[in-house]
């Protein structure tokens, strides 16, 4: 939501003193230096100027504003090529294992820079999200959904706005599941899942003879308890600490009329609650730390949620009961985590694997050679890894 101390940028409009809220999902400072820039501002001027570290609001026709920041990214991506060109020749070739992680790290380093830049493009509007741009859509709505109530103008980025909008129609149309013949309903700022190798797996899984419990630890739209509830599990308790996934959640089970899951805000693990017979958890893949509220559902810094995860599990567990652990092995291939160390985890944890189920890797990426990851991304398998407790 809104951050909840508020900031304001003071700047002048054709000698006008101005005086507006910053408003920044990503969490970017307020700017230090504002121009002005319209319908006759060239794309090569507006990235010079945002390169150079000012932000620009947009004074022009709002569709023009959006082709203003396409043709901005362009720039970005053929200097992102040249670089890439240039290095390719003057280095000399390693080893594939040592140039992965700083393949991983750079291209990191590219996309905040890439953010940054493009998040310069600012937009001026009034209380309620009213834009006075021509052919501006209706904002309102949206940003209040994504942003909550504003009552007063405020700067924000043109990337935001259009992320809220996004996340708008997302919202209204759904994600459909195909193996189980429904839609996700995702809210801004939480995972969506258009990656769902592993719904598979989990209707794959045989569930335990007893299986009258189970918790989904992280539950983001809801989509492993919903498979859980499916597939006949009487009790199931879904915890997250961000309040959007849980509203999110909590919309995709009225809509699907399940009332067996219960939701509650919880850092991992259900408090007050029975030891479930299954507990199930799809954590952040890559050990990096995020940049923003939405990479949380990408990145876990030091693998501290899985490890975490791992440590405390057996304390809510029944006796002869399963942990499901879905898991990528796409760190693996990015060599930022080994499987040596996965597997060290879960035996210090007093765990051990009783079986596992993969599936490959069907997204979009793993079929792009021109990634630079892309060695990494076309090997990656999407795991289902059943632990116990050691006996």
């Amino acid at each position: 939501m809104l951050q909840t101390e508020k900031h304001y940028v003071q700047w002048h409009d054709q000698d006008t003193p101005q005086q507006t809220r910053w408003l920044s999902e990503s969490k970017q400072p307020p700017p230090a230096k504002i121009v002005l820039v319209d319908d006759q501002t060239t794309a090569d001027h507006a990235y010079r100027l945002a390169c150079e570290g000012n932000s620009l609001v947009w004074r022009g026709d709002f569709h023009n504003a959006r082709q203003l920041l396409q043709a901005m990214t362009r720039r970005i991506e053929r200097t992102a090529q040249r670089r890439a060109s240039k290095a390719a020749k003057s280095n000399k070739p390693a080893a594939e294992a040592k140039q992965m992680p700083n393949l991983f790290h750079q291209q990191r380093h590219s996309q905040a820079q890439r953010a940054s830049i493009l998040s310069r493009l600012l937009l001026q509007l009034d209380a309620g999200y009213v834009s006075r741009l021509r052919r501006a859509p209706e904002l309102s709505a949206a940003c209040t959904a994504a942003f909550g109530e504003l009552d007063e103008p405020c700067l924000i980025s043109l990337r935001d706005v259009q992320g809220a909008l996004g996340a708008a129609q997302w919202r209204a149309k759904g994600v459909a599941i195909a193996d189980l013949d429904l839609s996700i309903y995702p809210h801004y700022g939480v995972f969506a899942p258009t990656r769902h190798e592993y719904v598979q797996l989990l209707l794959q899984a045989p569930l335990p003879p007893v299986h009258d419990v189970a918790f989904d630890i992280g539950t983001g739209t809801g989509l492993l308890a919903i498979i859980l509830a499916q597939r006949g599990v009487p009790q199931i308790i879904a915890t997250d600490l961000n309040p959007r996934a849980l509203t999110c959640a909590q919309d995709n089970l009225q809509r699907l009329g399940l009332t067996t899951v219960q939701l509650q805000s919880a850092d991992l693990f259900p408090l007050a609650s029975p030891p479930a017979n299954l507990i199930v958890c799809n954590p952040p893949w890559l050990p990096a730390k995020p940049s923003s509220p939405l990479e949380y559902a990408v990145y876990d810094a030091n693998s501290a949620m899985l490890r975490g995860f791992l440590q405390g599990v057996s304390q809510h567990l029944a006796p002869q009961g399963e942990v499901w652990l879905i898991l990528s092995d796409l760190a693996e291939h990015l060599q930022l985590r080994s499987r040596e160390q996965l597997l060290g985890w879960i035996a210090d944890a007093g765990l051990l694997v009783k079986y596992r189920l993969d599936t490959p890797a069907k997204h979009g990426r793993s079929q792009d050679e021109t990634d630079p990851l892309f060695a990494a991304r076309s090997a990656e398998v999407t795991s289902l890894w059943c632990l116990q407790v050691t006996e």
